[in-house]
């Protein structure tokens, strides 16, 4: 692309820094300060009340699941949980948040100073430092009409659906991450997985990115060398993809390095990205939290969490990603290499579970990283969107291992499962799919063969034993695939011998 430094010359000349801005919207059932639903999708403006929509005379109050929630990541983040914390109303005027200010945390956060560790491609782990975890509410979403890319620029008109308005938030801020060097793209993206990850063995979001349950800002700046001050940054709003954020890291470093080599300067502003090409385009420019004019909520009391309830929380956590996935891994007998793959395709939890219903390991993945990985990329559907369970695949695999189906037969099975035709067993029984191992079925289909076949008999006679494989070919196409192979094979050695 013009404009653009070579990312490796980019890297030589300059020392980039990160900042990331993740948001996690919370799995509550209503909203952050009223009792409308927190629900996926619905009609425009159907999951609202007077104060989702911030109509006077509206009164909010603090959604107690809430704070719960926050008060979880921060404990797994390693955070220290504020004794008294308030919120604050963050003014700016834009139409999805009618009354003008969102409802958020300032100066007094729920949590704060922490860190998590990162585990790269590598099996090395990369420590990011968290300054603050806080609680907020969600805006609502414009659609504009008329625009290019559906943006504001250019469009006749836009529509504001308020559903997703005053749905529950934690916002988690990094430090400054420095010390990443050529592999921030890398470190970027595996820390809002490890976050993603995270949210999902806490039990707080579903943390679909796909949906924008999380969403990360990114901000890039370059500095000279690590010893120089922090560059001006960019901040590129709502990348809700993995390899997007990676994207979006390289990208920015390229077009900084590009600028500041010609004596240019960065300026600090928003950016979007683009999904096609992996580029950034100017927003608008960036404001300082004092443009915001904060100031204390005065319709909400203050928050002030007992440290007999959060110490509760403390012992509540369940085991947390790193050290689940580097447990699994041994109990598993998985590769480094074959455990990145399964994290990244998404299916640890699926092959987990598939375990858990009585499947061995290998099998498992076999399953959902080769047939069903197949299957979801031909519907361009994730891993865990299919039709099919964990408990129906062990079951599937229960049907291989006692010699009831074959591989091929298997497949057959689970196209029938995915088709919404039941369990696996239901399927065999309706299209009468089991394996063939009755010895009378099978010695006629195998004495057709022979007397089809009498110059590769005449070859087994004379010591090529190898040759009965066409004819269990053979026997096999003529029983659908159906038969017992290998009990194919010993008849056919038993009635030529």
């Amino acid at each position: 692309m013009d404009g653009l430094m070579d990312y490796d010359q980019a890297i030589t000349d300059f020392d980039p820094v990160l900042g990331i801005e993740v948001h996690v919207e919370l799995g509550t059932l209503t909203k952050m300060f009223d009792v409308a639903p927190n629900a996926f999708g619905g009609a425009p403006n159907t999951f609202v009340t007077p104060v989702s929509l911030g109509l006077p005379g509206s009164l909010p109050v603090v959604n107690h699941t809430a704070i719960e929630y926050a008060i979880k990541i921060g404990l797994a983040l390693n955070c220290e949980i504020a004794e008294y914390c308030r919120f604050a109303r963050k003014n700016y005027f834009y139409p999805d948040l009618t009354k003008a200010f969102q409802t958020s945390q300032f100066d007094e956060p729920i949590a704060h100073d922490g860190w998590v560790d990162v585990e790269l491609t590598d099996g090395t782990m990369f420590r990011v430092q968290i300054e603050r975890a806080h609680m907020e509410e969600d805006a609502g979403k414009n659609t504009h009409i008329g625009g290019a890319e559906g943006r504001i620029q250019g469009a006749d008109h836009s529509l504001v659906d308020y559903n997703r308005a005053g749905v529950p938030l934690v916002e988690i801020v990094t430090r400054p991450i420095e010390g990443a060097g050529e592999r921030a793209p890398e470190v970027a993206a595996a820390y809002v997985q490890a976050l993603r990850d995270t949210f999902r063995a806490l039990g707080v979001s579903e943390a679909r990115m796909e949906r924008g349950n999380v969403r990360a800002d990114i901000n890039v700046s370059l500095r000279s060398d690590p010893q120089a001050s922090l560059g001006v940054r960019s901040e590129t709003k709502n990348v809700n993809s993995f390899r997007g954020i990676e994207r979006t890291v390289r990208f920015e470093i390229q077009r900084q390095a590009a600028l500041l080599s010609e004596g240019g300067a960065v300026i600090q502003e928003t950016r979007h990205f683009h999904e096609e090409d992996g580029s950034t385009s100017s927003g608008r420019p960036k404001s300082d939290a004092e443009d915001y004019r904060y100031f204390p909520e005065p319709d909400l009391v203050p928050v002030a969490p007992s440290r007999e309830w959060v110490e509760e929380l403390r012992q509540s956590l369940p085991e947390l990603p790193v050290a689940k996935r580097r447990r699994l891994r041994g109990e598993w007998g998985f590769s480094e290499m074959e455990m990145r793959d399964v994290v990244n395709a998404g299916a640890l939890e699926l092959i987990e579970s598939t375990v858990a219903a009585g499947t061995d390991p290998a099998a498992a993945r076999k399953w959902w990283m080769g047939e069903l990985a197949r299957r979801s990329k031909e519907t361009e559907t994730s891993l865990e969107d299919l039709s099919v369970t964990p408990a129906q695949i062990a079951q599937l695999q229960g049907l291989v291992d006692s010699g009831a189906l074959n591989d091929k037969l298997a497949r057959q099975v689970l196209d029938g499962v995915l088709a919404g035709e039941g369990d696996p067993e239901a399927v065999v029984e309706a299209r009468g799919l089991k394996v063939v191992s009755d010895d009378g079925a099978l010695t006629s289909a195998v004495r057709q063969a022979l007397g089809a076949h009498p110059d590769i008999v005449e070859k087994i006679k004379g010591g090529k034993v190898q040759a009965a494989g066409a004819l269990v070919g053979a026997v096999m196409k003529a029983t659908r695939g159906q038969a017992d192979a290998a009990r194919v094979r010993e008849l056919i050695l038993e009635l030529i011998g």
